[in-house]
């Protein structure tokens, strides 16, 4: 019955997917970006910064500080689902090693970008500034990346999977580090407004014991709590459903993230069904809002940041994942240390969270934003690096999701062997 379905999908249904799977939107809203800041940058920032109900409510503020709370909704989804029984962070043992290789992830391309800063900038003026953009380098597109990786090592790899925690993991620390060290510039910090994102995080522990399976409830009240709480507090209020999305009843396991899912298994399923599609569409107004930058801006920020997304992130996660696996942590069974290099620099995606983090890290004005985004833009090339590199390395894997866990143990082993 599910190959009768699925065969009688829908063309438009099916193409809708397409167009997802492969970021499309996002794609599109980067290069039109790009296009539209090229050609006409004055109509581009007209437009951008077109004022809807008053003065400081313009489109780029609803895109950054309104539409992205849903982005990091749904990817608060992803890492809340990875820490149930089946999910990608459980048990823990399972994900010791690409959890270390995620800290190598981040402490790499940070501290890389930072000595270059040091060697560029140093004794100047501009050192403090340009050196407040040490965390662009440290995202990983979590959508971008996974595509990459079943495109270089095959959907069955399990590369694939280890790429994916990683992932999930960067972007748990990189929510941390927006809101520790990138709060609002415009107004000091108040700690005492997040007693609202407390009260949002109670009402949404509440309304579940009320056994409320209706998400809409939790978001409005839990997360309208916290989006005043944050915004109050000077801190960053795109993060407003971090802390309130784990608090939607789920089914007890993971589902697998980016599988094909029921809907309605559970309250935290349809957030993210009943939302995926517009977070994708609306990643394309993301995308050109904050990626249209003038190619004359490409400078030397824009070669630190790319230099410290690709280089940085392969070193980092390479680094610290073998020396996880010397200490009694294993790399998954079929990963060597050349996959875990690809890994490294397939992770150096890091367009739509490091397009964020430039915006709050060099604020408008700055002379470094648009080369900081522009590094950001860039950084698709690291997949392309990620394919040559993965060719001439023959880091394809040979399992198919035909072949039987048997036949895929004995390739993983074989794999292993060739790397030992």
């Amino acid at each position: 019955m599910h190959a009768e379905s699925t065969n009688h999908v829908h063309p438009i249904i099916r193409a809708t997917n397409l167009l997802q799977e492969f970021s499309v939107p996002l794609i599109a809203g980067v290069v039109l970006g790009l296009l539209a800041a090229n050609t006409n940058p004055h109509l581009y920032e007209t437009c951008k910064h077109a004022a809807v109900l008053g003065h400081e409510l313009t489109l780029h503020f609803i895109i950054n500080g309104m539409f992205m709370c849903l982005f990091f909704g749904v990817a608060t989804k992803e890492i809340t689902q990875s820490t149930l029984p089946g999910g990608v962070l459980n048990p823990l043992r399972r994900a010791i090693n690409p959890i270390v290789g995620t800290f190598g992830g981040v402490l790499g391309p940070a501290a890389l970008y930072l000595a270059l800063t040091w060697v560029f900038y140093g004794g100047t003026e501009n050192f403090g500034a340009v050196a407040n953009g040490w965390a662009i380098p440290t995202a990983t597109d979590i959508a971008l990346a996974w595509l990459a990786a079943r495109l270089i090592f095959g959907a069955s790899h399990p590369a694939v999977n280890f790429l994916l925690l990683l992932a999930v993991g960067d972007d748990a620390i990189g929510l941390g580090i927006i809101a520790i060290f990138y709060p609002d510039p415009n107004h000091p910090v108040q700690p005492i407004w997040l007693l609202l994102v407390v009260g949002g995080m109670a009402s949404a522990y509440i309304i579940r014991r009320f056994r409320i399976r209706w998400w809409p409830v939790y978001i409005l009240v839990g997360g309208t709590l916290s989006w005043v709480g944050l915004a109050k507090a000077g801190v960053e209020p795109a993060l407003a459903l971090v802390p309130i999305v784990p608090f939607l009843p789920h089914s007890g396991h993971a589902q697998g993230l980016f599988e094909e899912e029921v809907f309605g298994l559970s309250v935290l399923d349809q957030f993210e069904h009943q939302l995926k599609l517009f977070v994708d569409v609306g990643l394309f107004f993301f995308a050109f809002a904050n990626a249209g930058v003038a190619f004359s801006s490409v400078g030397l920020v824009t070669m630190m940041v790319l230099v410290s997304l690709i280089v940085g992130k392969a070193i980092g996660v390479t680094l610290f994942s073998w020396a996880a696996s010397l200490v009694g942590f294993p790399l998954p069974d079929g990963m060597g240390v050349r996959h875990l290099l690809v890994a490294g620099i397939i992770a150096g995606l890091g367009l739509t969270v490091a397009l964020f983090v430039a915006a709050k890290a060099f604020p408008d004005g700055s002379p470094f934003q648009d080369p900081g985004k522009m590094g950001a833009v860039l950084s698709i090339a690291s997949a392309l690096v990620a394919f040559i590199i993965g060719w001439a390395l023959k880091v394809r894997g040979r399992t198919s999701a035909t072949e039987t866990a048997g036949e895929i143990g004995e390739t993983d082993r074989q794999s292993t062997a060739a790397d030992g």
